[in-house]
């Protein structure tokens, strides 16, 4: 083989030997990346259990420097935002209380960019406007929430709650019941309704759904013991097996 054959043979083995290198290096990279991120909301996540909310932000943030736009994480540092609101607004720091609210919305909204449906950040939007005093943001987003990220049994609940707060009993009658034709199968709407209607006073549609909703989940202890200070526990469907 000739001389200029080696040199061009050298040149690519270099510029292969390289490429692997930096595939390397990234790959590496990319695994310290995941490993600390981890580690960080580990630990920003103990903080909040112990109520240590500014370090916890502080992990938080890291994280989303690491890994932008990670929806559990902007969460996360909705929540730290509105705790901390709350603590100023205990303090008298009000001004400061609002920027916290304000930062929390935007964290929330961030979250909801990348995942609409994200139901913990659509509630945590809300509270962050009601701790603003802002409660007609707060119901026309949860109206919106209800209209163009459902239908769910979940979304009419949020906003069934929502109209309940504010003295809306027709509007939240009507939620309820969205909540229910959307999803029949759900335990947890025919539980919010039936709460809804006991506080209302209208026993026998109470029971209706109770007894529904412990046809879907026996176990709920607190819908076996509303139907049996009723005594009116249904009995349970048993499913036929192969051998009956």
């Amino acid at each position: 083989m000739s001389t200029k054959s080696n040199q061009r043979w050298t040149v690519c083995d270099g510029r292969s030997l390289m490429t692997v290198l930096v595939l390397v290096l990234a790959v590496w990279v990319g695994g310290c990346t995941t490993h600390k991120y981890r580690r960080l909301r580990g630990e920003g996540q103990r903080a909040m259990l112990q109520q240590m909310y500014w370090p916890a932000r502080h992990f938080f943030v890291e994280c989303d420097r690491l890994r932008p736009r990670q929806v559990e994480n902007l969460h996360d540092l909705g929540n730290c935002c509105v705790l901390l609101a709350r603590e100023r607004f205990e303090r008298q720091e009000h001004a400061a209380a609002m920027r916290e609210a304000d930062a929390a919305i935007d964290y929330y909204s961030q979250a909801l960019e990348i995942h609409p449906g994200h139901q913990p950040s659509l509630q945590g939007k809300n509270n962050a406007l009601e701790l603003k005093g802002q409660f007609d943001e707060a119901l026309a987003h949860a109206e919106w929430a209800a209209e163009f990220v459902g239908p769910s049994a979940k979304q009419y609940l949020f906003l069934a709650s929502e109209r309940e707060e504010r003295g809306d009993a027709d509007g939240a009658l009507l939620a309820y019941r969205q909540a229910i034709a959307v999803e029949p199968g759900s335990a947890e709407a025919h539980i919010g309704f039936a709460k809804f209607l006991l506080k209302h006073r209208r026993e026998r549609e109470a029971v209706y759904h109770l007894q529904a909703a412990y046809r879907l989940d026996p176990l709920n202890e607190w819908v076996v013991d509303q139907l049996a200070a009723r005594s009116a526990l249904p009995p349970l469907r048993h499913r036929k097996t192969s051998g009956s």
